[in-house]
């Protein structure tokens, strides 16, 4: 009996060279529409698939495959003589390579103008159907989901007659990793569509991999990262790297971080961010970027040192050279001019990355997950910084003009800084930053270690509230005139009676920013 392949691709790499060596072992070939058209015009024998159901494709090409005559030769058991007595009473011929990719509902919802419509017309049923039918009989149906595989299964062919069980094997672990992709994107985008949030009783989401990574956040660990789908052009996904070896893990990790910081101040002015760890290390604004990264980097020569820079403006001559000065891991811009290209580039370590549009805000309801032994915990990204409307001055004193842009300053940092987070700013840079810790009074008192003198007229901000009046006497110790924190401890009265004693201004966001 001849040997049959059917062949319908939305994505035609390859496919003409496959049928041609098809053809030339000997198979029938059998195909739908633009594939079907590919193949004969490229002067290989073709046979349509509706010639073989004896039903025409109708519905706008809703249905063309959907016939016992393709699944029956797909599904039958070869060693099932059982089966086989079937085929041959029915006239079925065996389908024994399928090669299919499908309708390309990915790259049509990510048109800027899709319409619903265009997206359910792109949601393939056939397709997922007959790839699924052969991934099941895997052990008699090569079946194929990515061109790259082609050659594969030819050589396979060619040497022995047919593909190898454990390439079959493997070929139909991918479909099924292709229909779960495809289906998740579906259900996103339809969920999206409804304006429901994403939590549902089944959590499914689908990335695509970028790179595997040398290791993880240590040597012994493998890792990679993935891309989401449609994911927006400021996030690092969607950077540029324009110089310096590829990324690793923890870089990814920290510079992530970074942009989640200079989003915060967005393109109004100059900014510029280091982070180490994934936790700022120094912030700063100035007149000009360089200006903005000399206020940054003053804040904390030590810990900038092997860090991340993220800022919020094209990198210049003035800035290159004092980035040049010392050793950093990354530096993220919009842009970078030649000249400073020609500066850093010498540089052989540091990665370059270019993202445009960087500093913009990230979008209402992405969502942040965190993986846990035996499940994922899920939440809405903090996209909030507080509420204008609802800051209270709980104090007696109330905060000057420039302490309450300081106050402001300080409250976007330390917003990223890992809980117990504290970090202190004077004239539009951090001077010192307490994360991690595992109460405030040691945060703050990690924080004025680092400020040194600088801490003296500084502002302070807490990523949650003070229960006790510590923190109050230990500012005020060190010079710190005024405090943001989120307010609303039961104890709330002993923080407010220490700051009026102390003439310390202290405002209440009624936001916290917990972050582990």
């Amino acid at each position: 009996m001849k040997r049959r392949a059917l062949l319908s691709v939305s994505d035609k790499t390859g496919i003409v060279e496959f049928a041609k060596e098809l053809n030339e072992l000997g198979f029938e070939i059998v195909s739908t529409g633009g594939t079907a058209k590919a193949v004969a015009d490229a002067g290989i024998p073709c046979t349509q698939v509706s010639d073989i159901t004896g039903f025409p494709e109708c519905l706008d090409g809703r249905v063309k495959t959907l016939h016992p005559m393709v699944h029956a030769g797909i599904l039958a058991m070869r060693s099932n003589p059982e089966h086989m007595e079937q085929l041959e009473k029915l006239g079925v011929t065996p389908i024994d390579v399928v090669a299919i990719n499908l309708y390309p509902f990915k790259q049509t919802i990510l048109k800027p103008d899709v319409t619903l419509e265009d997206a359910i017309e792109n949601i393939d049923i056939g397709g997922p159907t007959m790839i699924r039918a052969a991934a099941k009989n895997w052990q008699d149906v090569a079946v194929i989901v990515d061109p790259a595989d082609y050659a594969k299964v030819i050589e396979e062919y060619k040497a022995n007659g047919a593909p190898s069980k454990e390439t079959k094997f493997k070929l139909a672990g991918k479909v099924f990793e292709h229909t779960a992709n495809y289906d998740a994107m579906i259900n996103n985008y339809l969920r999206r569509q409804r304006g429901e949030d994403p939590f549902a009783e089944c959590f499914t989401m689908t990335y695509e991999k970028v790179q595997d990574m040398r290791y993880g956040e240590n040597p012994h660990q493998k890792a990679a990262f993935y891309k989401e789908i449609g994911a927006a052009d400021n996030v690092l996904s969607a950077a540029k790297q324009l110089h310096g070896k590829e990324l690793s893990y923890n870089n990814i990790n920290d510079t992530n971080g970074a942009l989640d910081i200079i989003k915060e101040f967005g393109f109004e002015e100059p900014v510029a961010v280091g982070v180490k760890h994934a936790n700022p290390c120094g912030v700063g604004m100035g007149a000009t970027i360089c200006e903005a990264y000399l206020n940054a980097y003053n804040a904390d020569p030590v810990s900038i040192f092997g860090g991340i820079v993220a800022l919020n403006r094209e990198v210049d001559v003035d800035t290159a050279t004092e980035l040049a000065k010392i050793f950093l891991e990354i530096i993220i811009a919009p842009s970078f001019t030649k000249e400073a290209l020609d500066i850093l580039t010498v540089k052989k370590n540091i990665r370059l990355l270019e993202l445009p549009n960087l500093a913009a805000p990230n979008a209402k309801g992405l969502v942040d997950m965190k993986k846990v032994a035996g499940g994922l915990l899920v939440q809405e990204l903090d996209t909030e910084l507080m509420n204008e409307d609802d800051i209270v001055c709980v104090t007696e004193r109330k905060p000057t003009e420039e302490e309450m842009k300081q106050l402001k300053f300080v409250w976007k940092v330390v917003k990223h800084t890992k809980s117990n987070g504290i970090a202190l700013a004077k004239d539009n840079a951090t001077v010192g930053i307490g994360p991690g810790q595992t109460n405030r009074i040691t945060a703050l008192e990690l924080a004025i270690k680092y400020a040194g003198d600088k801490a003296k007229g500084s502002v302070m901000g807490s990523d949650a509230f003070f229960p006790f009046d510590d923190c109050v006497h230990a500012a005020q110790a060190a010079g710190i005139t005024a405090i943001i924190q989120p307010g609303g401890s039961v104890r709330d009265e002993d923080s407010i009676k220490a700051a009026n004693e102390a003439g310390i201004a202290m405002l209440f966001t009624g936001m916290r920013h917990f972050k582990h």
